[in-house]
């Protein structure tokens, strides 16, 4: 056991002194071992890092939420297809609420945009919802500063708001907002309440929202618009069978025939979560392809380097064999060799990728994470190229005749 240990660690010394007398040759031969395996772990520190960002982003949606549209939020097909529907209307929502059994919660909801002002500021395009009271339980609503509405508020339409955090930096300053009058559009709304910060959800930015009451949509922007309808289910392993419960609702409601096609979308967080992971599933394998390319590549290189050192040391190994080296010794010394280029190839790159991510992640608003499988695949992806590309060289060096080894010059 001593003496196998203490053989190995000498191959390791001959083939480090080895590669230490072409250090030039070395370093470009690692290269394409180094593209690789920077390809492939720094393209799963970034994806790790969306994926924890896109999980936290769309867990405000709500696993046990079902939201009502007119639209599918992932449209495939011509969209005319759907401009064509009706509006999801509050005769639906009335219908849904009076019907359900499955439902815990059902809020309709409805959305416009306009310019708001608070004296001599102004915010232009700014996301105006008409909420209910049963939005504050389905969508978690918290109040940092204030209030959110009463029921008597809701149901009188009166002209209160909550507005979004980034609203209150924006149009108040340092000034309470509380109590404070903002006009929406050319409408005044008191201030009752402003959110705690939300961020952003798939691109919009919820500290930049109005909360209004969801009649005063209605009453102060255009009764003929097409609303939303969420539905928060008690028990998330029902959601297929309130989902479908609804779907049926939804058909009655419309006057839909057995044979007619659904004249309104039932989305659902499921429907996001499986589109991400397709889109990351093809950067995934566009990743993995580009990396292994790269890894025969420099594999290639590795064998072609391997063959021309057993060239160049011909007559060390007849030496050695003289000596008697066995077949397996040579062997195994020159695949070490190969090895330990590859291995060295694999931590520079996983060393590159972690500056990489750690610099992707502080510059820009995307986060990046290198993940530990990440870090074990590239070494190991790395270690069986160098075993892979350096069994024939080696096999070749055993081979190799000692009288005709050392009558080489």
């Amino acid at each position: 056991m001593i003496a196998s240990l203490i053989s190995f660690w000498e191959n390791i010394l001959v083939a480090v002194r080895a590669l230490a007398q072409n250090k030039m040759r070395a370093i470009l031969t690692t290269l394409g071992i180094i593209i690789g395996v920077l390809t492939v772990v720094s393209v799963a520190a970034i994806i790790s890092g969306l994926n924890k960002g896109f999980a936290s982003q769309i867990a405000a949606l709500g696993s046990n939420t079902l939201f009502v549209h007119k639209y599918p939020w992932i449209i495939q097909d011509d969209f005319y297809k759907y401009r064509n529907r009706p509006d999801i209307t509050m005769d639906d929502a009335r219908y849904l609420i009076k019907h359900s059994k499955l439902a815990e919660l059902i809020a309709p909801a409805a959305g416009t945009s306009r310019t708001i002002k608070q004296g001599n500021n102004s915010l232009t395009d700014i996301g105006i919802a008409g909420v209910t009271m049963e939005h504050e339980i389905i969508e978690g609503y918290t109040i940092a500063e204030g209030r959110y509405f009463t029921q008597t508020e809701i149901d009188r339409d009166k002209p209160s708001c909550v507005i979004g955090w980034e609203i209150r930096e924006k149009l108040f300053k340092n000034l309470d907002p509380i109590g404070e009058r903002i006009k929406i559009g050319d409408v005044s709304y008191r201030v009752i309440g402003v959110m705690e910060k939300r961020g952003s959800l798939l691109g919009s930015n919820l500290d930049s929202e109005v909360y209004v009451p969801l009649g005063t949509i209605f009453k102060n922007f255009g009764m003929h618009r097409s609303i939303r309808i969420l539905v928060k289910v008690a028990d998330p392993e029902l959601i297929d069978e309130t989902k479908d419960e609804i779907r049926f609702l939804m058909r009655v409601a419309h006057k839909l025939r057995p044979h007619e096609e659904d004249n309104f979308s039932i989305n659902q967080q499921e429907m996001l979560t499986n589109m991400y992971k397709q889109l990351t599933g093809g950067l995934y394998t566009a990743a993995f392809g580009i990396g292994t390319l790269s890894l025969v590549v420099g594999g290639i290189g590795i064998m072609n380097i391997m063959l021309v050192s057993v060239a160049e040391r011909r007559k060390e190994i007849g030496i050695r064999k003289a000596l008697g080296a066995k077949r397996s010794v040579i062997t195994f010394q020159f695949i070490i060799e190969a090895v330990i280029i590859c291995s060295i190839g694999g931590i520079i790159a996983i060393f590159c990728s972690y500056l990489i991510s750690l610099v992707i992640d502080k510059v820009t608003p995307f986060p990046s994470n290198v993940p530990v499988w990440s870090v074990f695949m590239g070494l190991g992806f790395s270690t069986f190229v160098g075993l892979f590309f350096g069994i024939y060289p080696a096999r070749r060096a055993a081979k190799l005749d000692p009288i005709e080894c050392l009558r080489y010059e």
